[in-house]
């Protein structure tokens, strides 16, 4: 045993608190936490251990502690910690994308929008909608049932949606109180799935309109119900009450863990997920973890069940919800769904998914091949223009071999030399690490530039201007414009075989290429679109900027209708600007 762990297991408290394991090199490997410091950490060197536990004591230089007041103070450091830092050995959910909410605003006339996130105060939130085409439509469907507002911003004059009388035009008219709290009730109704008011309703203005031979009226209101009832046949299965409910169930096989979860919202399921990680701590605290993660992206429901006593005494407190198990009665029934989705996830994934998940045993491939330690942090760096124009770089980053997204970082190429990547690619470089070196960020362990020999001495050079020594390779190309190695400094080429490794690499470099196309595009748009909507009298900054948000993309503003633009400008200068876009 390493003699800086002896003297820390010595030093070791029997208080609750977070464990930070680290190699020879200073890097946090791995942190846990425990109600009891002293026993959980002795644990791993004291007693023996296989596969990745022994894989990560084995790489233990040294570890350290924070104590906290109590358990569930560990809990919620341990999951900040791993955030913030990374380890390599800690598993965090892999999917990290928001559901989206319909949201009701509070104050003034009703209007509604999609929101990824529940922060915003000044709106209700109903949802989450497993998929975004769901809320669109149920927006779409409101705003055809309710007379609510459309416009992002409230115009001086009113719009089309009042000639057709789906809005009251709040711009020119005074609004009762009494009918706009009249309207968000029934709207707020409508998204709890009470909409049989509605139906009701909208089947007596189709008989209405059919007595008196208004055709086209009736079967507008025909296909509003048909759209109704297709919601509510997507949403319909047996409900035992209308709580917003989540179920939980896991299991765990050969050192892999699968968590299942069942979405239910006024009491309909709208959602089916599951998350296959690898088994490395306690089954019950590495499930609480996965479970508080998986309520950073989700708004909590009312009730929560899983029938494991530890885990809900890990989220008691942490949680701000009934959280509960179930022995009996028709929750049982969904508790025993849950863990065949759990089984059945875990089935797929070990005929189909495994190799996916053996990024950590790749980038070792990769450390060996480069002669250089395993690189866990990875930055590409990427330029883009078109004959010149719209110069842009982009950088990415790739944690343990899976995207960081908030670590990417666009560059406007500031040079005048737009045309020359070489001079764009040193830009980029000086710019972001001596950034970095500067506020004493983490560096990468490895820096690809995607490009021969010229880009590798352009990204060089910039290094070593800012006295920076960051292992830097290029990604080489075959004659099918596909990765077939890298390339050193000195134009060695390191060949990779057509396997997993190349199949890693050949990811990172298309993302990189992506995320720079993407921003370059964009910005073209924009200068396209700006240089457009210069030169229209009363088309002023604040005016481009309310077209910039409504039409992103300069396609689209060329689509746009004259009625439209209406809503947005003065009637003088959407014609103005319309008269233009189409000459």
């Amino acid at each position: 045993m390493k003699e800086r762990i002896k003297v820390g297991i010595a030093n070791l408290k029997p208080l609750p608190g977070v464990y930070l394991m680290h190699d020879k090199d200073e890097n946090i490997i791995y942190i846990g936490k425990a109600k009891d410091l002293s026993k959980r950490v002795r644990q791993y060197f004291l007693r023996p251990q296989s596969g990745k536990v022994a894989k990560m004591v084995f790489e233990t230089a040294y570890f350290e502690t924070i104590i906290t007041n109590n358990e569930k103070e560990a809990l919620i450091l341990e999951m900040n910690l791993i955030q913030t830092h990374y380890p390599k050995y800690n598993v965090l959910l892999k999917d990290d994308s928001h559901y989206p909410y319909i949201a009701l605003k509070k104050e003034g006339y009703p209007y509604l929008q999609i929101k990824r996130n529940t922060k915003d105060k000044k709106y209700d939130y109903f949802g989450p909608f497993p998929r975004s085409s769901s809320a669109y439509e149920t927006i779409d469907l409101l705003n055809k049932i309710f007379p609510l507002r459309k416009c992002n911003r409230i115009p001086r004059k009113p719009c089309l949606y009042y000639d057709l009388g789906q809005c009251l035009a709040p711009c020119i008219n005074k609004i009762d109180e009494p009918l706009i709290k009249e309207m968000k009730e029934q709207v707020k109704d409508f998204l709890k799935s009470n909409n049989q008011k509605v139906i009701a309703d909208l089947n007596k203005k189709m008989m209405m309109a059919s007595e008196n031979l208004d055709y086209e009226k009736a079967h507008e209101y025909k296909k509003i119900l048909e759209a109704i009832n297709h919601i509510n046949i997507k949403q319909n299965i047996e409900q035992i009450d209308k709580k917003d409910r989540d179920i939980f169930a896991f299991s765990s096989r050969e050192g892999y863990l699968s968590l299942a979860v069942l979405l239910f919202r006024k009491g309909r399921l709208l959602d089916k997920k599951s998350y296959i990680v690898e088994q490395f701590d306690n089954n019950e605290e590495q499930v609480a973890n996965l479970i508080l993660q998986f309520y950073q992206k989700v708004l909590l429901p009312q009730e929560i069940v899983i029938n494991n006593d530890t885990v809900i005494d890990l989220l008691e407190g942490l949680i701000d919800a009934k959280i509960y198990s179930v022995t009996r009665g028709k929750l049982i029934d969904l508790l025993l769904s849950a863990k065949q989705n759990a089984d059945s996830a875990m089935d797929e994934y070990f005929l189909s998914a495994k190799l996916d998940d053996n990024k950590l045993t790749l980038l070792e491939q990769l450390g060996k091949l480069l002669n250089i330690k395993t690189p866990l942090r990875i930055d590409l760096i990427d330029n883009s223009h078109l004959q010149g124009s719209s110069p842009v770089g982009a950088a990415v980053v790739f944690i343990n071999g899976e995207p960081a997204k908030k670590l990417y970082r666009k560059y406007k190429i500031e040079h005048e030399e737009a045309r020359d990547d070489l001079k764009s690619m040193e830009e980029i470089v000086i710019r972001r690490y001596l950034r970095m070196k500067n506020e004493k960020q983490t560096l990468p362990d490895l820096l690809l530039v995607d490009g021969g020999h010229n880009q590798i001495h352009a990204a060089d050079k910039a290094l070593k201007e800012i006295d920076l020594d960051i292992h830097l390779f290029g990604l080489v190309k075959n004659t099918k414009h596909q990765t077939s190695g890298l390339m050193d400094k000195d134009g060695k080429v390191y060949e990779i075989e057509n396997n997993n490794l190349f199949f890693l690499l050949t990811r990172m470099q298309d993302e990189v290429h992506r995320f720079a196309i993407s921003f370059h595009q964009s910005l073209r748009s924009k200068k396209m679109k700006s240089s457009l909507l210069d030169d229209i009298k009363g088309l002023g900054e604040k005016r481009k900027e309310i077209i910039h948000k409504a039409y992103p993309d300069i396609h689209l503003l060329k689509q746009a209708p004259l009625e439209e633009l209406n809503q947005l400008l003065p009637p003088s200068v959407a014609k103005a600007l319309y008269r233009k876009l189409h000459d």
